[in-house]
């Protein structure tokens, strides 16, 4: 009755909250772009339809696997959808298209990459990781392995994947709203970071995936659209689309060939690496794969979202040249100052008015509200259960916790990630946070899929060597990041850079790998022999799943 009452007073307060953004939008306090009435209609629309599927996932919200991983009732192919709306992300559908209208053919590596890591989560990972864990990845870490310390080591993981990554979300977010919607960037930032907090303590991961699924769906519905669009008025030419865009584009037949963006191969490999074993290591992409019921589900997850996403990831190739033959000499889309009305990254919103007019224009931009949504959610709900699941309940309480007292831990935890991030989303204001995701991705391929993958691959890992794998790759990731051209150069001041790449992924997971491989041989400890023993039970289990699933 309490959590009823909680929950419509939550209601009453966005309400008001999204009344009081209404507001400031009419009264023009914004960023003095002109105002665009479908996409503020379909913004309030949007947030409205969410708030009705928390509250309903609310009251179907009880127990730890409902609010961790909704009940494991989610099926393959809404999973699936869901999965894909939780990777692409407002980074993908306007950074990468960004990337595309900027440098050609350099951008094909994100393109490709965001697709190929998940052919890597399909074969390797997927079944196993459901098969071994309930509603986390360091379930599956902690397995065989000493609980307290590979618990603690894995949630650090977690929470130095997500904060960093939610905080450039967020701080997007602000500029990205601030431009769409003409609303404050302050107001912004907050009117996301209480949205996502709403959803992920009352509805958890029922009304995270509900949220992603539309998405999904809104999300490939406007891709569709903008690319078929494109097509169209090249008369589905593709050879045409690509003369024209060399012929619009300032560096000319350069952006069809590589070099652009990339000059060294040591970048090109570590931003590879990052893409395909990063994405296998992401908090809150794992945790999707607890919501299905079975390892076959988790399998058809998988295949679901390589379809989605691989589709998607090309029509941002077409997006990308699209907007360079029909925005980027469009007077209409220039600023003053030479350059696009709110960077290149507005480059396939622009491009939403050339093919639909404002009416699409506005559904577009209420897409890429949608799409932000999604994202912070998931995880924001990732590092919850890192804090409450791993931290307090299998750390702290030694795996004798409370169900109701960790649940509530889950959602203070939540409550203090939202408030924090939007304090230090509203400081970072204007500040170059790309940084913020770079660490994100580093260490997810440096630190999280490396223990991962030797835990439930290789028999010979011990506790030791997966502690000192974790923290070697941690450190490796976080100093060379520290000493490499985005923050040393472009944050700190200094001329050149004491690491000369941005992206430090290659030497981290070398790092991780050695260690991981020196210690766990070096262990002679009756404790190592144990783990290395109890290999075979946790195969078997991971390739037939457990006989009866916890509760």
């Amino acid at each position: 009755m309490r959590m009823r009452l909680f929950t419509w007073v939550s209601l009453i307060l966005l309400l008001a909250t999204d009344a009081e953004a209404a507001t400031i939008i009419a009264s023009g306090n914004g960023s003095g772009n002109e105002l665009n009435i479908t996409a503020i209609v379909m913004f309030f629309v949007f947030i409205a339809i969410t708030l009705v599927i928390t509250f309903w996932a609310a009251s179907r919200t009880r127990t730890r696997s409902d609010f961790y991983a909704a009940g494991s009732s989610i099926g393959g192919l809404q999973n699936g959808l869901a999965i894909a709306g939780d990777f692409m992300s407002a980074a993908t559908f306007l950074g990468v298209t960004a990337l595309v209208y900027s440098t050609g053919m350099d951008a094909m590596l994100f393109v490709i990459g965001g697709t190929l890591g998940w052919s890597v989560i399909l074969l390797l990972v997927a079944e196993r990781l459901r098969n071994l864990g309930q509603y986390t990845f360091s379930d599956v870490v902690a397995f065989r392995l000493e609980r307290k310390p590979v618990r603690t080591m894995s949630a650090i993981g977690s929470l130095a994947v997500a904060i960093p990554y939610l905080l450039a979300q967020m701080v997007g977010a602000g500029a990205l709203i601030q431009s769409l919607f003409s609303l404050p960037y302050e107001y912004a930032v907050v009117l996301v970071g209480v949205l996502m907090t709403f959803y992920v303590t009352f509805g958890g991961m029922l009304a995270t995936t509900w949220i992603q699924t539309i998405k999904a769906v809104l999300l490939l519905t406007g891709g569709t659209i903008i690319g078929v669009g494109v097509m169209v008025m090249l008369n589905f030419d593709f050879g045409a689309l690509l003369s024209a865009a060399v012929e619009a584009h300032p560096k000319g037949e350069a952006i069809m060939a590589p070099g652009v963006m990339f000059t060294d191969t040591i970048t090109i490999i570590s931003i590879g690496l990052a893409f395909v074993f990063g994405t296998a290591g992401l908090p809150h992409v794992l945790m999707r794969f607890f919501t299905v019921p079975d390892a076959r589900q988790a399998r058809r997850s998988v295949a679901y979202a390589i379809g989605f996403i691989g589709y998607f990831q090309s029509l941002i190739f077409i997006i990308g040249l699209g907007a360079v033959v029909y925005v980027s000499n469009n007077p209409e889309f220039q600023a003053e100052g030479g350059g696009l009305i709110g960077g290149v990254n507005m480059a396939a919103v622009h491009l939403s008015k050339v093919i639909g007019g404002d009416l699409f224009l506005g559904f577009i931009s209420a897409v890429a509200f949608a799409t932000i949504l999604a994202v912070v959610s998931g995880l924001t709900l990732s590092a919850a259960a890192a804090v409450s699941h791993d931290l307090y309940a299998n750390v702290i309480c030694d795996g004798d916790s409370d169900r109701k007292t960790e649940l509530r831990i889950s959602r203070i935890t939540t409550l203090l990630i939202g408030l924090s991030t939007m304090a230090l989303a509203i400081l970072l204001e204007g500040e170059n946070v790309a940084v913020l995701a770079l660490i994100a991705l580093a260490i997810a391929a440096s630190v999280n899929f490396p223990v991962m993958f030797l835990s439930m691959y290789w028999s010979k890992l011990t506790t030791r060597g997966a502690l000192a794998g974790g923290y070697a790759g941690l450190a490796t990731a976080l100093v060379l990041v520290l000493l490499g051209p985005t923050v040393w150069v472009s944050l700190l001041g200094f001329d050149q850079p004491v690491f000369p790449y941005a992206y430090p992924t290659l030497f981290a997971m070398l790092a991780n790998l050695i260690f991981a491989f020196w210690f766990s041989v070096a262990d002679k400890s009756q404790r190592a022999l144990a783990e290395m023993e109890s290999f075979d039970a946790q195969w078997i289990q991971s390739e037939i799943g457990p006989v009866q699933e916890k509760s």
